[in-house]
């Protein structure tokens, strides 16, 4: 029994020896410890590269039709006939609809019927004058015979114009029967239909043409690159470029044609427009799209991959690869970026070589190896890290 008692605590020591020794051995194989030569983390890289680079604006913009056209009555009647389908392209000049004429025309000719009876009163009336100034030359017609008689005259002459600008009316109101239309475009929904009864200068229009060759893109761009733009413009047009969500074909191209005359101080931005052939009508009004301002181009500017950049409480780094298999963290100066590429002001040259994924598990000093194949290089060759000579 007493040996028993003996050997049971040897036993707990032994076993409590050997599970100590597990965990150091555990801690020394951890990926990134610093004990006696830890495993290598597995990272993405890419390579830092000299190239040009366009300086560009990307915002959201909204297309407009280059002109719109609300078409409405200019005299009341009824609609005898419509003379398209809506959703139609019309060219101007091209009879959209007609009222019914006979109430205009027979306006038309009462007054063309007052102007011929009052011409007929003024051409007596100048007889009477001519015929009156005779006998008074005599001393038969009284002064006063001879100043009413001229009166009577100026009267009927000036009804004369009258019944004139009546005709011209009549005749205008008469045309007002036949719509055409004023632009070339495409029309919208028809609100009326053949049989209505339309009224001069309603509020509802008739159908609403928009022009959408060319068309308009409008855009807000913030202030701060405002006094950028300005000079770019001045230097010759720019290139402006719209694309609609989830189209992959390319990009519809423009030119900027204007800048508002005002910043918005509510949002800090002002409002610029392109206008854009659209000749095959991949834009359409109302429709939102993708926008790049090319204002320029940096021919030597130093470039990396966009996912190469952390942000950390110092700014903003990147994990460069050294000779020996190691990295190090660097930080940097972002001058601009693309959803794809980060171009740098400072911290990095061209061939130097950047952890793009993995960032995660790396520290500075951790070694790393690179992932079989995987690159993420702005250069679109294999990036592979240095090694020492």
């Amino acid at each position: 029994m007493r040996t028993r008692f003996l050997t049971i605590p040897l036993a707990v020591a032994v076993l409590s020896a050997g599970c100590g020794g597990g965990d150091g051995a555990a801690a020394s194989a951890a990926p990134g410890g610093g004990r006696g030569g830890a495993a290598s983390v597995p990272v993405a890289v890419g390579t830092v590269v000299q190239k040009p680079m366009p300086i560009e604006i990307s915002v959201i913009g909204a297309a407009e039709a280059y002109s719109t056209v609300a078409i409405r009555a200019q005299t009341t009647g009824q609609l005898t006939s419509v003379n398209f389908t809506e959703g139609d392209d019309v060219s101007a000049g091209q009879v959209l609809f007609t009222l019914d004429r006979r109430p205009l025309e027979a306006a038309l000719q009462q007054a063309q019927a007052n102007l011929e009876r009052d011409m007929a009163q003024a051409a007596n009336a100048a007889q009477q004058v001519k015929r009156y100034d005779e006998l008074a030359a005599r001393g038969i017609a009284t002064r006063e015979q001879v100043d009413t008689s001229r009166a009577t005259l100026a009267a009927l002459n000036a009804t004369v114009e009258a019944d004139k600008a009546a005709v011209e009316n009549a005749r205008v109101q008469l045309q007002y029967a036949t719509i055409t239309a004023p632009i070339s475009g495409r029309t919208g929904a028809l609100m009326v239909h053949e049989g209505n009864l339309v009224r001069a200068n309603d509020q509802t229009p008739l159908v609403v043409i928009n022009q959408v060759t060319p068309i308009y893109v409008s855009f807000a761009i913030p202030e701060a690159r405002l006094p950028e733009l300005k000079k770019y413009m001045a230097a010759g047009a720019l290139r402006v470029t719209a694309s609609p969500p989830n189209d992959d074909a390319p990009p519809a191209v423009g030119r900027i044609t204007f800048i508002d005359n005002a910043v918005d101080q509510t949002t800090g931005t002002i409002k610029v427009k392109g206008t854009f052939p659209n000749t095959d009508r991949r834009l359409w009004p109302g429709q939102y799209v993708n926008v790049v301002v090319t204002l320029s181009t940096d021919p030597e500017a130093i470039v990396v991959p966009s996912a190469a950049v952390q942000a950390g409480q110092q700014g903003q780094y990147v994990f460069v690869v050294n000779p020996e298999q190691k990295v190090d963290l660097r930080p940097i100066t972002v001058k601009r970026a693309t959803a794809t590429e980060t171009v740098i002001e400072s911290g990095l040259k061209p061939g130097e070589v950047v952890v793009t994924d993995g960032h995660l598990r790396l520290v500075p000093g951790s070694r790393i190896t690179i992932k079989g194949g995987e690159t993420n290089s702005t250069s679109g060759r294999t990036a592979t890290a240095p090694t020492a000579e």
